[in-house]
């Protein structure tokens, strides 16, 4: 049915204005690794390399903080890149045979990356489709010529075409076909045999004029461009892989399918070689598979470098994915845990005739990481990458992020850091081409990841680049099922082939209850909690100190003795005996254990008070880890059979209280309000209290069975399903549908604005197996007992639409010793539809959130307003609703599931400054929806301001990973190896900002292409293009005016978000009223609290036509 409201229209200019400096979405920049690498190139001029990938992008690096990224229009995978050496040009090769030339472009003084040209080769000339496969003209080998000029392409019918750069033009008169080089081959090596596909072209070191070309078959050609004459053959009988030349250029090197590698000299003209000058196994004699892949490098030391991949024995090592270095007698066998894909060396890019190489690293791309080798300090260590670091070497379950972290925490963690690696090399990263042009940041920012392995990743996410800082493990304390087996770390002196395990991607877990579920970090004194999957919470407090220690066991029983409960999971994780050995960093000092071991789904701490709250699928806990004893235990679930914890499900059930229909203010015709029904009183059973829970008289839970609407207080075990609403039949009556078809086909004053139309939310039943998961956990300072005392607080809210609060009795710093803390229950809420509570805030009276604990103290933040109301916040998934505190009565609220057809998964309190000044600061309300949307509220208003479209809806690991930061930016997994960052302000941005010097031979421009350019595609999931002016905001946005903006996303008239705190509720759709039980309240405060609820939903909230 169509619902209209009568308001004022006027949207305000001003603040049009100051919207547009305030909000701006941009996908800015990918931290990780890139998912399913499948190509890889160097150029030693710029200092730079690339990686292609499977899905079609290609992506730059250099310098930290130099990036930059391309996408194919094709979704195809890129098979090679190839870099013209310090001229910014940059070839691709995609499985669809196409040639595509990337041009770096310089704009407003930054690089970046656009597609030129593309290339596909036509068939072989006076071939008939019926004779000639298309796969004769499929590309195999691609070799840019050094002079810029040109560009080499074999194929696998083994002919060899020339393409001119940059305009990439087939030169057919110099195309080379395989019947040319038979000529040449001698009868009784040619044997009515093809040569095969071209597996490798190399260009002469010192005769830029003469290319080394392979073949399948095992033949080797040198062959004179200028004269089309055969220099020289070498008639290899094994299948070639690859070939590489020798410096100097009087040998090359040929890698076969046998495992093993020749070595031939190259001669003057017409000359044939049948025999190499050296042929050898290095991991014979046992069949071994082939090496792909052989660079040979020249050493001032003496003994050249030979590196190759591959040539394992096929029987015995066949399945491992190994890089060897060979240098002299010494062998090193680089063993990785995922494929490996392409490697390069990194020297100087001009060496002198008669000089050395001197390689200074071994750079190896794999599948799952890149990993780079110091090739001139003794054992070859490994460089640490500054980006490009492995986010999934365990897999990543929770993230979280902290702000603006105090120098002194920042340099404690980097030093503990370091010494986690006194192995790896103290070398320069040696990619670091580019200049990186962005400023610093003004402040420094952690991203903390949980895995499945039980540690916990600190990366500083302040800039661009996303660096690893820290490794936490927490396995060691535990008695794990699967010991850890280091085996492969300490390869013995005998062993052969003497592998080296490298790179950190590990995805195999020891036990899958080490898994990290939740993470909370107090940045000011250094403390943590890491709550895993088995109910396992540890305290742990930075050291700078190695120690050896016992940690202390707290169990929490969230059951509280209940019989008849049979756990089914799995066990819980045995702590190790004794004291244990801790290095340097977080380390454990309390471990409480949940009780059952049930994954732990939510966890907050807060160091003033010395507590820390947790969460699972069977209630909450309060944890003294000063005095190392539980303040309280909530038993919160109504459990059903056939799931893992069921129990017999009638005894729990009568332990719940009868709960009353809440009452409703029903609109009748012409929307005069309906007076309230009183409910009838109904006898609740009198039960005893549950254990560790306050005691409440008889009498007084009686006087206040009114406000309660029936609850028995404390003694409820969970929620009891809610009885059918009583009241008027929701149909309108047949004149109001006529009254309303007719004003909806007329078109209504200037002032007249219509609503949208409003989705039906059915109540969600309470009998349910995840209603009692605890979805949030809130610690806040605030008014719970009456509006002149304010206190310590704890709010838990769960999946069924219930709110505890508790106030905290937390004696003072000097008494933490003397006092233990007390909890005592305040008030519990049921909100209407049971909607799962995804977030709680307590908001100060000016309407800004309550600061962190102890920046007041140290005065990094300004007070809270204790003067004024306070106001709650909390966040469900279908609405946002705001009440006063302590009487809870409903202030505003938006219904966003009935607005959009969508539910919130994500929910942060964020604070942006705008771009024009940066002392105006606004606190607003970010939140993405199941549908990718991100939505931006004023606070607490909750006025609609701009909504984008960020994650696919059909992403759903990538909307359960995002995080927001308190300023306006965020993260999500675009795959199980990056992090997708977004901004959503328009001053706030992190992004690549970078300049390539590059010296073209030829005088060429990305604009000079215009009619070839490729067209600006809109951003893919998963690959960053760069934000423009222009396009600061998503399509959807972007396309509308200010004025269409307030019409689309403002219910009434857009002023200043904290002028509106008394705007009556937005009625329109169902009416509903939340059942409020307050434990505190006399029964004076408690009539006086119904009545002023009455006279609130009796207020008129303008003409509703229903």
């Amino acid at each position: 049915m169509m619902k209209f409201r009568f308001r004022r229209q006027g949207a305000d200019p001003h603040r049009d204005r100051l919207r547009h400096d305030l909000f701006a979405f941009s996908k800015t920049v990918e931290h990780g690794f890139p998912s399913q690498p499948s190509a890889l190139a160097y150029d030693p001029v710029l200092r730079v390399m690339a990686i292609g990938t499977k899905a079609g992008a290609v992506k730059l690096y250099g310098a930290p903080g130099v990036e930059l990224t391309g996408l194919h229009k094709e979704t195809a995978t890129v098979t090679q890149l190839h870099f013209l050496p310090g001229q910014g040009w940059l070839l691709s090769l995609l499985d669809d045979n196409t040639l595509h030339l990337w041009e770096v472009c310089q704009k407003e003084g930054c690089s970046h990356l656009e597609e030129t040209r593309s290339f596909g080769l036509p068939g072989r000339p006076g071939s008939g489709s019926a004779n000639c496969s298309p796969g004769i003209t499929r590309v195999t080998v691609v070799l840019p010529m050094a002079a810029g000029a040109m560009v080499c392409l074999g194929t696998e019918g083994g002919a060899v075409y020339f393409v001119t750069l940059p305009t990439l033009t087939l030169l057919e008169d110099k195309t080379l076909f395989p019947d040319e080089i038979l000529q040449s081959v001698p009868d009784e090596y040619r044997c009515g045999k093809a040569l095969g596909p071209v597996e490798s072209i190399q260009e002469h070191p010192r005769n830029s004029s003469q290319l080394l070309i392979g073949y399948s078959r095992g033949l080797v050609v040198l062959w004179e461009q200028s004269t089309r004459v055969v220099q020289h053959l070498f008639l290899g009988n094994q299948q070639l892989e690859s070939l590489a030349w020798e410096q100097s250029g009087t040998s090359i090197v040929s890698s076969h399918s046998d495992g093993g590698y020749m070595v031939w000299a190259v001669s003057g003209t017409g000359q044939r070689s049948q025999q190499p000058v050296m042929s050898t196994i290095p991991y014979g004699p046992f069949p071994c598979k082939a090496i792909s892949k052989i660079l040979w490098r020249t050493c001032e030391s003496g003994n050249p470098f030979i590196i190759f991949s591959g040539g394992m024995p096929r029987a015995s090592y066949g399945d491992r994915h190994c890089v060897s270095v060979l240098q002299g007698q010494t062998l090193a066998t680089l063993d990785f845990t995922s494929r490996v894909i392409d490697f390069f060396t990194v020297q100087s890019a001009e060496v002198p005739e008669g000089g050395f190489e001197n390689p200074r690293a071994l750079v190896v791309l794999v599948e799952e990481e890149l990993v780079a080798i110091d090739l001139q300090t003794p054992g070859w260590p490994t460089i640490p990458a500054p980006y490009l670091a492995p986010l999934h070497s365990s897999a990543i379950t929770c993230s979280c992020h902290v702000s603006n972290v105090p120098l002194k925490l920042w340099e404690r963690i980097v030093s503990v850091g370091e010494q986690q690696s006194p192995r790896q090399s103290s070398a320069a990263w040696p990619i670091d081409g580019g200049k990186n042009l962005a400023q610093e940041p003004t402040q420094r920012g952690l991203l903390l990841t949980g895995h499945e392995d039980g540690t916990v990743r600190f990366w500083d996410a302040s800039g661009v680049s996303l660096k690893p800082l820290y490794k936490l493990g927490t396995a060691n304390i535990f008695q794990t099922d699967c010991e850890h087996n280091d085996s492969l770390n300490q390869a013995g002196e005998e062993e052969w082939p003497p592998f080296r395990k490298v790179g950190c991607f590990d995805p195999y877990s020891d036990d899958p209850r080490l898994g990290v579920q939740k993470i909370a970090l107090c940045k000011y004194t250094a403390k943590m909690v890491v709550a895993g999957t088995a109910g396992q919470v540890l305290v742990m407090e930075l050291s700078d100190e190695k120690s050896e220690h016992a940690v202390s066991v707290a169990t929490v029983d969230l059951l509280q003795d209940r019989e008849g409960f049979t756990w089914k999971g799995h066990d819980r994780l045995a702590p190790r005996n004794g004291p244990l050995h801790f290095p340097p960093g977080f380390q454990p000092s309390v471990l409480v254990q949940c009780v059952p071991p049930a994954a732990v789904t939510a966890v907050t701490l807060h160091s003033e008070w010395n507590l820390v709250a947790f969460g699972t699928s069977h209630g909450f806990g309060l944890f003294d880890y000063y005095r190392r004893n539980p303040v309280l235990a909530r038993y919160g679930g109504t459990w059903v059979l056939g799931t893992p914890w069921s129990g017999t499900v009638g005894a729990e059930r009568c332990r719940c209280p009868q709960v009353y229909a809440a009452p409703q203010r029903l609109a009748g015709h012409g929307g005069a309000p309906v007076p309230r029904e009183v409910p009838q009183e109904v006898p609740a059973p009198v039960l005893p209290p549950h254990p560790q829970e306050p005691r409440v008289g008889q009498e007084e839970a009686q006087r206040q069975q009114p406000l309660q609407q029936g609850g028995h207080g404390v003694g409820a075990a969970g929620a009891a399903p809610r009885p059918q609403q009583a009241g008027a039949d929701p149909a309108s009556p047949p004149q109001v549908q006529e009254a309303n078809a007719q004003l909806a086909e007329q078109a209504g004053p200037p002032e007249v604005e219509m609503t949208p139309v409003q989705r039906r939310i059915e109540p969600r039943s309470a009998d349910d197996s995840l209603s009692g998961v605890v979805r949030c956990l809130y610690f806040a300072d605030t008014f719970l007992r009456d509006a002149a005392h304010h206190g310590p607080t704890m709010w838990a809210g769960t999946n069924s639409g219930s709110v505890f609060a508790y106030a905290l009795e937390v004696p003072s710093q000097e008494k933490f010793s003397e006092r233990a803390v007390e909890a005592v229950l305040g008030k519990e809420i049921q909100l209407m539809h049971r909607a799962p509570v995804v977030a709680i805030a307590v908001l100060d009276g000016r309407g800004n959130p309550l600061p962190e604990p102890y920046e007041v103290s140290r005065d990094l933040a300004k007070a809270p307003d204790m003067q004024g109301s306070h106001s709650m916040l909390i966040s469900s998934e279908e609405q946002f609703k705001v009440f006063t505190l302590p009487k809870v009565s409903a202030k505003t609220k938006f219904k966003l599931t009935a607005h959009e057809g969508c539910r919130v998964r994500k929910v942060a309190l964020v604070s942006l400054a705008s771009a024009g000044s940066e002392e105006r600061l606004e606190n607003c309300l970010a939140c993405l929806t199941n549908l990718g949307d991100i939505h931006i509220f004023t606070v607490p208003s909750l006025r609609p301001q701009v909504h984008y479209s960020c994650i696919r809806k059909e992403d759903i690991s990538g909307i359960a990973s995002c995080v927001f930061t308190k300023h306006g930016q965020g993260f999500y997994l675009i795959s199980p190896s990056e992090f997708e960052r977004f901004s959503l302000s328009a001053r706030n941005v992190t992004e690549p900002l970078c300049r390539l010097e590059v010296a073209r031979l030829q005088d060429t421009s990305c604009l000079s292409n215009s009619s070839t350019v490729t067209p600006k595609l809109p951003q893919a999931n998963g690959t960053h293009v760069p934000r423009s002016s222009e396009s600061q905001h998503s399509p959807s946005d972007s396309d509308r005016s200010p004025e269409e903006h307030s019409a689309t996303f403002s219910p009434g008239p857009i002023d200043s978000p904290n002028s509106s705190m008394e705007n009556p509720l937005d009625t329109t759709g169902d009416i509903t009223v939340e059942e409020v039980k307050d434990f505190l309240a006399s029964s004076e405060e408690a009539e006086q609290n119904l009545r002023n609820a009455s006279e609130d939903e009796a207020r008129p909230t303008g003409i509703l036509i229903k």
